[in-house]
C-alpha cells in the first residue's frame, strides 16, 4: 500500500457499519468515518511502515481512520513545529487527539514545551492535547528526571475548572499518569490533587476525587515503584 487510494481501499474492505454506531456512542466524530476499530487501523499501518509523505496525503483525506494511519506511519524526525500545529488545529475527535500525542507528538523534540503551550489553549481538543501528552509522555519517558514531570502540575491545578468534558478527563489522566511513576511523585501528585479538590468548583472536585481514589490505592496497596528500585 503505497498509494492514499490503496490505503482507502483496504480500510472499505475491513470497514463496518457496527463500529461506526460504536464510535458514535462514545463521542467519537463520524463525519467521514470508515468504521475501522483500532487494532484494524493498526494492522494497516504495520503493513505501510514509516512512510511520511504517504501520512501526510492521507491526513488531508480529512477521513477519520486515515488520520489514525496517519499519525501511525508519520516520520517524528521528519514531523516540524508548523505541521504540529497544523495537525493540532485539524483535530475534532477526542481519540485523534489521543492516537496522534500518543504514536507522534509525543515523540517530538521540543514535546514537554509543546504540552505546556497547549494547556494554555482556549479549544478543547487543543487543550487537551496538552494534558494528553502530558499523560503520554509520563507513560512512555522511562527515563525522564521527576522535575520534568513537576513543571505539569502547575497547569493541571490551572486548569482542574475548565468544565468540558473531553478537557476535564484528560487533566485527570495526567495528573494520574504522573502520579503512578513513583512513590515521590504519587505522594506530591496527591497533594496536588488535595489542592485542587480546595477549589470546589464541579469539575475539580470531579477530577480531585477520582485521582485520589486511584493513587492513594497504588500507595496504600504498594504498586508504585519504590524510589531506587530497579
Amino acid at each position: 500500500m503505497k498509494t492514499v487510494d490503496d490505503v482507502l481501499k483496504e480500510m472499505k474492505r475491513v470497514s463496518s457499519s457496527k463500529a461506526i454506531a460504536k464510535q458514535a456512542h462514545f463521542g467519537i466524530s463520524t463525519g467521514q468515518s470508515y468504521g475501522l476499530t483500532t487494532p484494524q487501523s493498526k494492522a494497516i499501518a504495520k503493513t505501510i511502515g514509516t512512510n511520511h509523505k504517504l501520512a501526510l496525503r492521507l491526513w488531508k483525506t480529512k477521513v477519520h481512520e486515515a488520520r489514525h494511519i496517519a499519525a501511525l506511519i508519520a516520520d517524528p524526525s521528519l514531523t516540524t513545529e508548523k505541521l504540529v500545529e497544523a495537525w493540532l488545529k485539524d483535530f475534532d475527535s477526542w481519540d485523534t487527539v489521543d492516537g496522534t500525542c500518543t504514536y507522534l507528538f509525543r515523540k517530538i523534540p521540543g514535546a514537554y514545551s509543546k504540552a505546556l503551550e497547549w494547556t494554555k489553549r482556549e479549544k478543547e481538543f487543543e487543550k487537551r492535547a496538552g494534558f494528553t501528552m502530558m499523560a503520554q509522555l509520563a507513560v512512555h519517558d522511562k527515563k525522564a528526571e521527576d522535575k520534568l514531570m513537576e513543571q505539569f502540575f502547575e497547569p493541571i491545578i490551572r486548569e482542574s475548572s475548565d468544565g468540558r468534558n473531553f478537557v476535564r478527563k484528560a487533566v485527570n489522566w495526567a495528573l494520574r499518569q504522573i502520579g503512578k511513576r513513583n512513590e515521590r511523585l504519587c505522594k506530591k501528585a496527591i497533594a496536588v490533587a488535595k489542592t485542587i479538590q480546595k477549589k470546589n468548583d464541579p469539575s475539580s472536585k470531579w477530577i480531585a476525587t477520582d485521582a485520589l481514589r486511584e493513587l492513594e490505592n497504588y500507595l496504600k496497596e504498594g504498586k508504585i515503584k519504590k524510589i531506587g528500585a530497579k
